[in-house]
C-alpha cells in the first residue's frame, strides 16, 4: 500500500513537500524535485527551512492556520502554493504540506492573451472614433469592415456594404479597392463619388500584405466638402492669428546662462500680474520673444496679442493707427472711421515694440491710456474705456532720452513698472552652442537639410565673436552657414561660415599696420586677414601695456579670459 501511494504521489503534477511536527522534512515528491531542482535523497530528514529558505510550512506548524493560493517566487520561476497543517484524529498538528505547481507559463499566456484582448479593443476603439472613414475589403475585393464615419460620410450602413462587392457604394467613378488589388500598390488622393447623396470624395488606398501575401485592400475615404469649408477656415483662422497670436512660450527662449535665466524668471513674474513691463536690451535680443511669453503665460492668453512697431509706422500715422479716428477726421479716412490697435487690443494685450521712438504728442495720448484705461480717437471728443494690457520694449538709453527732454518723465515711471533687462549675447556665450542646435534643426526643416551639429573649430570662432546683432544675427549667420553647405555634409565647419574662407597666398598679402590697428595697404588683401592682423597688433600692445598680465588684459579690452588666452596661443604673443 506504501508503495501504491509513493507512485501516485510521484506521478502527479502538483509538487509536494510535507514535514512533521518538528518540520522535519518526510515527503518530497518528484514535480518537487523538478521544480526546485533537488534530489530527495539529499533533502529527506532535513530541516525544511534549511533546504527551501523562502518556505512557510513552520509558520504553518506553528500557527495551525491554512495558506491558500499563494504566489510567490521559487528561484527563478513563480508558483501557487497551498500550505495546510496535518492533524490526527485528536485534531493535534502532526505535520504540515505544501502543494505547489509553476504558474511560469501559465501567468506568460495570460498576459499574452490580455495584450491581445487589450490591443483588439484599441484596435476597434482607435477604429470606430477615427473621424477618417474607412473602408477594408478582402483579397477577392468583398467588404469586411467599415467605421461609423464612413457611415455617416456615405450614408451606407454595414448591411449595405459588408459581404457585398466593394464597388456597391459607388455612384460614379471606378472601384479604387480593386484598382489596388490589381497592382498590389497604393493609390493616392484618386477622385470619386459614393453613395446614394453622391458626395465628392477622395480616396487613399492600400494594399494588405501579410507575410508577403495580398490579404486586402483599405481605403481612406476624404470628404471633398468638408477639406474645402476647412481649408476656408483655416485661411481665415492664418489672417486672424498673424494679426492676434502670440506664437512664442517661454520654452521657447533658449539659453541656461545666470543672467538670461534671471531675466526669465523675472519675467514669468511679471506674466501673472497685470502690471506694466517695459523690456530692455539690445536689437536682436529677443526682446519680442520675451512679450510673446509674457502674455502667453497671463490670463490674457486667449484674447488678442497686438504688436506695433512704433519705429516702422511713420509718425504721421501712427497716432491713428494707435488711437483710431472718427469719421472726416482727415482727408482719406474711413467714412465710417476706424478703430484704433489699442482699441482691437481691448481684453488683451498690447506689445509697443520701439516705444522709445514715438513723439512727444503721441506720448501725452499714451499717458492718459496708461492713468485713465481709455483713448481719444483723432478727430474725436468721446473717450472710450479699454482694458488693455502694455508691454513695451526699446533698445535706447531711456534714462539719458529724459535728460535731454526726448522723452517724458511721467511717462517713463508709468513704463517702468516692471523693467526686465534682456542679456547682449556676448554676455552669454556658454549659450551659443545650444542656440546654434537650435537654429540647425530649425533650418534643417526649413532647407530640408540634414545637419546634425557644428564643429569644436567653427563653434570656436562664433565663441570669439562679439554678436552686435545678437541672437537674430546669430540665426541669420547659422542660416547662411548651412547654405554653404553641400547636401551630404552633416556638421558646420570653419569653412562652411560665412567670411571665414583664408587666403593661403602670403605674397598676396602683405600688409603694415601700426599698433593702433589703422593699416596701410601695399597690395589688395583679404578683409578678414586685416581685421586679424589689426587684432594681434591691438592684443599684443595692450599686453606690454599691462606687462603681460593677462586678467588686466582681458578686462581693458572687453573679452573674457579663456577668450585672450586662445587668441595670444592663436597669435603667437606669448611672452
Amino acid at each position: 500500500m506504501k508503495r501504491e501511494i509513493e507512485i501516485i504521489l510521484n506521478s502527479t503534477h502538483d509538487a509536494m513537500i510535507a514535514v512533521d511536527s518538528n518540520g522535519i522534512i518526510t515527503l518530497f515528491n518528484k514535480a518537487a524535485e523538478k521544480l526546485t531542482k533537488l534530489n530527495a535523497d539529499d533533502v529527506m530528514g532535513k530541516y525544511v527551512a534549511d533546504v527551501i529558505e523562502t518556505t512557510r510550512l513552520p509558520y504553518i506548524l506553528e500557527s495551525g492556520e491554512s495558506e491558500l493560493n499563494r504566489k510567490q517566487p521559487l528561484g527563478d520561476i513563480n508558483i501557487v502554493t497551498n500550505r495546510m497543517p496535518v492533524r490526527d484524529e485528536k485534531n493535534n498538528i502532526i505535520g504540515a504540506v505544501a502543494v505547489f505547481r509553476d504558474i511560469t507559463e501559465i501567468v506568460d499566456l495570460a498576459e499574452e492573451i490580455t495584450d491581445l484582448k487589450e490591443m483588439k479593443i484599441m484596435f476597434e476603439a482607435i477604429f470606430n472614433s477615427t473621424q477618417d472613414a474607412i473602408s477594408v475589403v478582402d483579397q477577392h475585393g468583398i467588404g469586411v469592415l467599415i467605421n461609423p464615419a464612413y457611415t455617416r460620410l456615405t450614408g451606407l450602413s454595414k448591411e449595405d456594404v459588408i459581404g457585398k462587392p466593394c464597388y456597391v457604394d459607388i455612384s460614379e467613378g471606378e472601384s479604387i479597392h480593386l484598382k489596388v488589388l490589381k497592382s498590389k500598390k497604393p493609390i493616392k488622393g484618386a477622385r470619386i463619388k459614393v453613395g446614394p447623396k453622391r458626395k465628392d470624395v477622395l480616396i487613399d488606398a492600400a494594399p494588405m500584405l501579410v507575410n508577403g501575401e495580398l490579404r486586402g485592400s483599405v481605403a481612406v475615404i476624404h470628404d471633398l466638402t468638408e477639406i474645402k469649408r476647412l481649408t476656408s477656415e483655416l485661411d481665415e483662422a492664418k489672417q486672424i492669428i498673424r494679426k492676434l497670436e502670440a506664437k512664442y512660450t517661454f520654452d521657447d527662449i533658449i539659453g541656461s546662462h545666470e543672467k538670461l535665466i534671471n531675466a526669465i524668471e523675472k519675467a514669468k513674474i511679471a506674466a501673472v500680474t497685470p502690471a506694466t513691463v517695459i523690456l530692455r536690451g539690445e536689437s536682436g535680443t529677443g526682446k519680442e520673444l520675451f512679450a510673446h511669453a509674457i502674455h502667453n503665460a497671463s490670463n490674457r492668453k486667449y484674447s488678442q496679442f497686438v504688436r506695433v512697431n512704433c519705429a516702422a509706422i511713420s509718425e504721421s500715422i501712427l497716432e491713428s493707427e494707435l488711437f483710431g479716428y472718427e469719421a472726416g477726421a482727415f482727408t482719406g479716412a474711413l467714412k465710417e472711421g476706424k478703430k484704433g490697435l489699442f482699441e482691437t487690443a481691448h481684453g488683451g494685450t498690447i506689445f509697443l515694440d520701439e516705444i522709445g521712438e514715438i513723439n512727444m504728442s503721441i506720448q501725452a495720448k499714451l499717458l492718459r491710456v496708461l492713468q485713465e484705461k481709455e483713448v481719444v480717437r483723432v478727430g474725436g471728443t468721446k473717450p472710450i474705456s479699454i482694458d488693455v494690457r502694455i508691454l513695451a520694449a526699446t533698445n535706447l538709453d531711456l534714462e539719458r532720452a529724459v535728460k535731454e527732454g526726448r522723452f517724458r518723465e511721467d511717462l517713463y515711471y508709468r513704463l517702468n513698472v516692471i523693467p526686465i533687462r534682456i542679456p547682449a549675447l556676448r554676455e552669454h556665450k556658454k549659450d551659443i552652442h545650444e542656440l546654434t542646435r537650435h537654429f540647425i534643426r530649425k533650418y534643417n526643416q526649413e532647407y530640408g537639410r540634414y545637419v546634425t551639429d557644428i564643429s569644436k573649430e567653427a563653434l570656436q570662432i562664433l565663441m570669439e565673436n562679439e554678436w552686435p546683432g545678437n541672437v537674430r544675427e546669430l540665426e541669420n549667420y547659422i542660416g547662411r552657414a548651412i547654405i554653404n553647405m553641400k547636401f551630404n555634409e552633416t556638421t558646420i565647419k570653419p569653412h562652411h561660415l560665412p567670411q571665414t574662407a583664408k587666403i593661403l597666398d602670403d605674397d598676396r598679402k602683405k600688409l603694415t599696420v601700426n599698433s593702433f590697428g589703422i593699416g596701410k595697404q601695399e597690395n589688395n588683401v583679404a578683409l578678414e586677414e586685416f581685421i586679424e592682423r589689426v587684432e594681434k597688433e591691438y592684443i599684443g600692445e595692450v599686453l606690454k601695456r599691462n606687462n603681460y598680465n593677462k586678467t588686466q588684459t582681458a578686462k581693458d579690452i572687453k573679452i573674457s579670459i579663456r577668450n585672450l588666452y586662445y587668441k595670444i596661443k592663436k597669435y603667437g604673443l606669448e611672452k
